[in-house]
């Protein structure tokens, strides 16, 4: 069974806080976020700048002080996909699967041809079906 820590209404949760003060926090959080893209924005505008024209690079760190920074160890604990999705994605799996293993069958069977015509003193098996009249 799955461990579901759900946090309580007066330990910091997500709900903790009334509605005038969560919106508040959400606007400041936000004013972060687009002074943090703007400051993005002049960064790498003044980093191409300075790169040749036909030589930017689009891959530029955003922060300098980042750029050897190691990722952080993460552990996936949940995996939430809708049970439709996950059955579609499923069924195109199948659907791939089939000419994959016809290809397979074919080159295999070349394979077995191509090993009795050069060594045909290898043992082969060989099932044969009989049909009477």
């Amino acid at each position: 069974m799955t461990d579901m820590n759900y946090p309580l209404a007066a330990d910091g949760g997500p709900d903790d806080l009334p509605r005038t003060l969560r919106r508040e926090r959400d606007a400041r959080e936000r004013e972060a976020r687009e002074r943090q893209a703007k400051e993005r924005d002049t960064f790498n505008a003044q980093s191409s700048a300075q790169a040749s024209p036909g030589m930017a690079d689009p891959f530029i760190a955003a922060d300098a002080g980042y750029a050897d920074a190691q990722p952080l160890p993460a552990v996936v604990r949940r995996f939430d996909v809708p049970f439709v999705q996950l059955v579609t994605f499923f069924l195109k799996a199948v659907f791939a699967m089939v000419p994959a293993l016809i290809l397979l069958g074919v080159l295999l069977w070349g394979l077995g041809h191509a090993l009795q015509t050069f060594f045909p003193h290898l043992v082969k098996m060989q099932i044969l079906v009989w049909f009477p009249n």
